[in-house]
């Protein structure tokens, strides 16, 4: 695991924004933070499944969170910019972005791949991290060190057979945190990094390896480090790189 042992108070005073927020990495990242002292959006498109990581956040006596309710592959441009206006006037800044909401989508031969399919995947995985990331900019230029976290793949950094375009989304997000890192270098205090959270228990990987035994893999809560790493103050200085959460 990714050896780093967080402070308690790590994220006090932060407000961190998680995609995915109502199940597997994104519900472990969004408790976590919380409990790390960061007040907490949850962004997710299943209403209930939020509800419940808030009734837990607030029964632990965290920070209050709020609740973003956001389908990533209808979302408009305006959807974008309208929750940051909401974000806005609630928190005035926006210290840690998370892009954690995926599709796995088909894993086939790149040619017997539906183009509709395809559309989809890329609409939820790379235009929505993007057009999010957009709308976020000035919230994170008003925090005094912001950071923005993709979630990756190990088949985002090789390509790997028969993962289509799940595989080319992580190389697009990977191409998409290189260069807003690049950008970003020495003209604001907002930093770039991906994670690849490695094999973890979660129904994304249990639908990609139906044979695999779940047990053998770490909790999404045991591959927090690296996310608690990347959103507070010690990795200031890490921009642009790809970590890997095992």
């Amino acid at each position: 695991m990714f050896d780093y042992t967080p402070c308690p108070g790590l994220l006090q005073g932060r407000v961190i924004l998680i995609t995915g927020a109502g199940d597997g990495i994104g519900r472990a990242c969004a408790l976590s933070c919380a409990a790390h002292g960061a007040s907490v959006v949850l962004v997710g498109r299943t209403l209930s499944k939020l509800e419940t990581v808030y009734d837990q956040i607030e029964a632990a006596g965290h920070p209050q969170p709020a609740i973003c309710p956001l389908n990533l592959e209808t979302a408009i441009e305006k959807d974008y910019n309208d929750l940051a206006d909401q974000l806005f006037d609630t928190f005035g800044k926006l210290d840690g972005l998370v892009h954690n909401a995926a599709l796995l989508g088909p894993r086939t031969l790149m040619d017997s791949v539906k183009t509709d399919a395809w559309l989809q995947l890329m609409q939820v995985n790379v235009n929505a991290p993007f057009v999010l990331t957009k709308a976020m900019m000035p919230l994170l230029r008003a925090a005094e060190d912001a950071s923005v976290v993709f979630v990756s793949s190990s088949v985002g950094r090789k390509g790997r057979a028969y993962w289509g375009p799940y595989a080319v989304s992580k190389f697009a997000i990977e191409g998409l945190m290189q260069v807003l890192a690049d950008e970003q270098d020495g003209t604001s205090a907002i930093r770039a990094n991906s994670i690849n959270p490695g094999a973890t228990r979660t129904a994304m990987r249990a639908k990609a390896y139906p044979s695999e035994a779940p047990e053998s893999n770490p909790e999404p809560a045991d591959i927090m480090p690296v996310f608690l790493y990347l959103l507070g103050a010690d990795s200031k200085h890490i921009n642009g790189q790809a970590l890997d959460a095992q």
